[in-house]
């Protein structure tokens, strides 16, 4: 490393002029009293004098600064070898006090969102844990009541596999989710773009969801008739998980003969937004800021009654950020909660041609 020393010379210099000044007037003391004035001596001697203190103290004071300096750089740069270690070590205590200031700073920086990272990790790991140990316990004790004997049973036998098999479809569910949003952060699920109608797409969720929404008494609907196609560019597998996974948690915590809406709204030239609202339970605000970590849940009771890994909106997330979208959340409670997303749309879409079919579509 090449190493520049910046001199300040302020301190040598008081002190030189301390020490030269000191001796001249031991000087002229000694040449009063001796009655012997010798002015070029005295000249050349308070000169000499200052000269000599002046580099003796320059050189010992900067070296013994710049040791000790160089050392506290020396066990920066162990923490942070890339903000130290190619800097020239200087002895200039200003600066150096702002460097060190600086990097104090930054440090206290890092260390807070570490912490923030570290109780992320630890409220993660322990919602992984209950997520797993729950269907895996079910499926053990069912596993052990079955070996106890209840095996010779046919229809208790018949039962119990039934159930142990739900519990393996669970764990399976939550591994599988959990693999997709670790290929989404890591960028390796390859998204499959094409050209599609979003509107055929939402009536083909609609049917898919249309007995766990009439159980619930929900009706699924757009908010108004689309006559024509809305042509986008995405991943269809991909969207059409994504509308799924708000649509059921919609349903899951809608209220009885309650409504969920879907509209395809144009929102800029080459875009269009897409939102699914209710009128259910809506989300308190301060959960709002958390609704898209993995297994984060609202109702921490209720909602595990429902079922689900608990990582439906952390892929909505993830799925929606790969297509380079964005998407937005606004809710209230006991008034119900609005999602919607942005899509880009393709350039076939078909425009309206008479003001009678532009009341019945936005487009």
């Amino acid at each position: 490393m090449a190493i520049q020393t910046r001199r300040s010379y302020k301190f040598a210099l008081r002190s030189s002029l301390l020490i030269a000044s000191f001796l001249g007037v031991t000087l002229i003391i000694f040449m009063v009293l001796q009655n012997n004035w010798d002015w070029f001596f005295l000249v050349f001697f308070l000169l000499l004098s200052f000269a000599v203190s002046f580099i003796v103290l320059q050189m010992r004071v900067e070296r013994f600064i710049y040791r000790r300096i160089k050392k506290i750089y020396d066990d920066v740069s162990l923490l942070e070898s890339s903000t130290f270690s190619s800097k020239p070590v200087i002895t200039d205590m200003k600066t150096l006090t702002e460097e060190i200031e600086k990097f104090a700073e930054d440090k206290k920086v890092e260390i807070d969102t570490l912490k923030i990272r570290e109780e992320y990790r630890k409220e993660f790991l322990g919602n992984v844990s209950h997520e797993l140990k729950t269907p895996l316990f079910t499926v053990q004790g069912y596993i052990l009541t079955l070996l106890d004997g209840a095996i010779k049973d046919k229809k208790v036998r018949d039962k119990y596999l039934a159930r142990a098999n739900k519990g393996v479809e669970r764990l399976i569910y939550i591994v599988r989710d959990l693999d997709l949003i670790t290929k989404l952060e890591v960028g390796g699920l390859k998204l499959e773009r094409e050209d599609f109608d979003i509107i055929e797409l939402i009536r083909n969720v609609f049917d898919l969801l249309e007995m766990k929404a009439t159980e619930k008494e929900i009706t699924l609907t757009f908010d108004i008739e689309y006559n024509q196609p809305i042509h986008v560019n995405a991943d269809r597998e991909k969207i059409q998980q994504v509308i799924s996974n708000l649509l059921v948690n919609s349903i899951k915590y809608g209220h009885a003969k309650g409504t969920t809406e879907v509209s395809v709204e144009n929102l800029i030239k080459n875009k269009v937004i897409v939102r699914v609202t209710d009128n259910g339970e809506g989300i308190p605000k301060e959960h709002i800021p958390r609704l898209f970590e993995r297994f984060y849940r609202v109702d921490k009771s209720g909602s595990r009654n429902e079922g689900g890994s608990g990582l439906g909106l952390s892929i909505v997330k993830h799925i929606i950020e790969a297509h380079d979208e964005r998407i937005y959340v606004e809710s209230e409670e006991d008034v119900g909660s609005e999602f919607s997303f942005t899509l880009e749309k393709t350039s076939n879409i078909l425009e309206k041609s008479t003001a009678d079919s532009a009341k019945a579509s936005p487009w």
